[in-house]
């Protein structure tokens, strides 16, 4: 056990702080991995990723940051051994000055050039050498035409797999990518939901108030399962990588609110955690859930049950967004389970459910950090309050956490 740190969490049991770190000044956070001691954080307003020695999980020490180019989203990064993979997207706050309500709603390829003419930014996916922890060295970029790489599920090997949104589609669709060779990365095939490829004079049959886009998946052996936002969830055979195929497709929008966001198999249970995410304030865009599928059959998912929503306080009038971002994806080289789930909840911080019976989920543990000294949310009238983004949880159950103005949490359970 790990010494208790002096920050106190506005809510907490079975959860501690024992660390925290401002991230050298670029204290948004988005997407956290952690390899050999050291994490690797990337950003939503600073730009660029940065990495820090969390091998004293009391005191986390920044190391550096390594910018990415202008007018270029780099929130989203893997890594896997020797390897980390960065996400190279225009960004879409500074480069396009597009707001929340539009880019959640709708097709982001009716409203932004994804030609390639006059292209102010980077668009594709870059590789760093961290076998030097503390010192990332680029190997090689893929560049892709349009807007760019979104995320990336990547575990090492031969395959990568990619969201992004290649000229003549209306928004982020699935690509594998041949890693054989990490300088020369090479996109191999694609698969999207059926609407999406005006190239090839397909019409979208969805309300064009919803967007359709995937989000990411995440496979697990011969299985990828999708998050399309508000298109659902797909389950997809990708045994042969160079021709990816539909096995299922379930959408509940419109009875429910939408915002697909992660899609977790747990393969030794046949089920599939499906994660929402809370886009707007005060619950703007209804309430988000997390739901439990049977895959038993994975053509046909079968929804058996939800997570409790959080109810220790008035999150949906605490200001920003309440309701789940993000799961610890149980990723090799970090701790794995299927019974315990770790979820960020934006505005209500960090919960951890145990799902040892899937038709009814418990909170076990829960951590709100309290709500940040200063923003970096340079948009305009932002509330201050914590927005807990991501987590990941290390092999010996260290648990990180991101806030988009709060810097990165180290946490530790108790009693769990």
């Amino acid at each position: 056990m790990t010494e208790q740190h002096s920050i106190q969490p506005d809510h907490a049991y079975n959860l501690r702080i024992v660390g925290h770190c401002d991230q050298g000044g670029r204290a948004d956070g988005v997407q956290v991995m952690v390899s050999g001691g050291y994490a690797y954080i990337g950003h939503v307003f600073s730009g660029g990723f940065t990495v820090v020695d969390v091998r004293d999980p009391a005191n986390p020490t920044f190391v550096k940051h390594i910018e990415q180019p202008a007018g270029t989203w780099s929130q989203h990064l893997q890594t896997h051994g020797d390897l980390l993979l960065i996400v190279n997207m225009k960004d879409m706050l500074q480069d396009e000055k597009i707001d929340a309500g539009e880019y959640y709603s709708g097709s982001i390829g009716d409203k932004v050039d994804t030609s390639g003419s006059n292209q102010s930014y980077s668009s594709g996916m870059r590789v760093f050498n961290i076998e030097d922890r503390a010192n990332p060295k680029e190997i090689g970029f893929m560049h892709l035409d349009g807007l760019g790489v979104h995320r990336i599920w990547y575990t090492g090997g031969q395959w990568a797999y990619i969201s992004a949104l290649p000229p003549g589609f209306t928004d982020d669709i699935f690509i594998i990518v041949d890693m054989s060779d990490p300088t020369n990365p090479v996109p191999v095939s694609k698969l999207w939901l059926p609407g999406m490829n005006t190239a090839a004079n397909e019409k979208p049959d969805w309300d064009p108030k919803h967007r359709f886009a995937l989000h990411h998946a995440i496979v697990k052996g011969d299985l990828a399962c999708g998050a399309w936002r508000d298109g659902g969830v797909t389950t997809m055979d990708v045994s042969d990588r160079y021709n990816p195929k539909l096995l299922s497709h379930t959408n509940f929008v419109p009875s429910f609110d939408g915002g697909t966001h992660n899609t977790l198999p747990l393969p030794g249970r046949d089920l599939l955690i499906v994660v929402e995410e809370a886009v707007f304030d005060n619950c703007e865009d209804g309430i988000k859930r997390n739901w439990v599928f049977d895959i038993q059959d994975p053509t046909k998912p079968i929804s058996i049950a939800t997570l409790p929503i959080p109810k220790d306080a008035n999150y949906q009038a605490k200001g920003g967004q309440f309701g789940p971002h993000n799961i610890h994806e149980n990723r090799p080289e970090s701790f794995q389970s299927e019974e315990l789930l770790f979820v960020t909840y934006q505005n209500a911080g960090l919960r951890v459910y145990n799902i040892q019976d899937p038709f009814q989920p418990v909170e076990v543990a829960a951590l709100v950090p309290p709500a940040p000294e200063k923003l970096m949310d340079y948009r305009p009238n932002r509330p201050k309050v914590v927005d807990t983004t991501d987590v990941f949880v290390d092999e010996n159950g260290l648990i990180y956490i991101t806030d988009s103005n709060a810097g990165l949490y180290i946490l530790e359970m108790e009693n769990i």
